[in-house]
């Protein structure tokens, strides 16, 4: 059998491979990286008028990768500096992946970098394999709960 490329190759062959990760860890992963993308996709949205906003989003792939070896991903906000020996020490309220500034495809006279059919184009890219991963999960947890119990779900 010939295969059209070393990766097509590579992928026949890991086909019936054991998953490396676990599949409620990936969902989770999967579902509060998709969350949090959501909420950047709608404040590039909602800001889309704002004069100086800059569109922003994170590196899906990458970020997921880093989460799923166990790596957490920086910080998306620096912790407050202490600027008196008598404050208290002061934590960030935001976590998750650093979003990145995405680059505009026509520039803006007010520095606006949101151009909103493209946000839109990813929001409901995002809303959908959002709607797919809680479709896999949902399937994940009926057939541990059908080997559980023994009866099919």
């Amino acid at each position: 059998m010939k295969f059209a490329s070393k990766h097509a190759e590579d992928h026949a062959m890991n086909a019936n491979a054991t998953p490396a990760h676990d599949p409620l860890q990936f969902g989770e992963a999967v579902l509060r990286l998709r969350a949090h993308r959501h909420e950047l996709l709608s404040a590039n949205l909602v800001n889309a008028d704002t004069p100086g906003f800059k569109s922003r989003d994170v590196d899906f792939p990458n970020v997921l990768a880093k989460q799923l070896a166990g790596g957490l991903p920086p910080q998306a906000a620096e912790a407050m500096k202490r600027t008196h020996s008598a404050h208290l020490a002061g934590r960030s309220a935001e976590t998750g992946p650093v979003a990145l500034y995405r680059v505009p495809v026509q520039p803006s006279v007010d520095g606006n970098t949101v151009d909103p059919d493209i946000e839109r184009g990813h929001f409901v890219k995002n809303a959908f394999m959002t709607e797919g991963a809680l479709s896999f999960l949902g399937s994940t947890l009926r057939s541990r709960l059908s080997a559980i119990t023994g009866q099919a779900s």
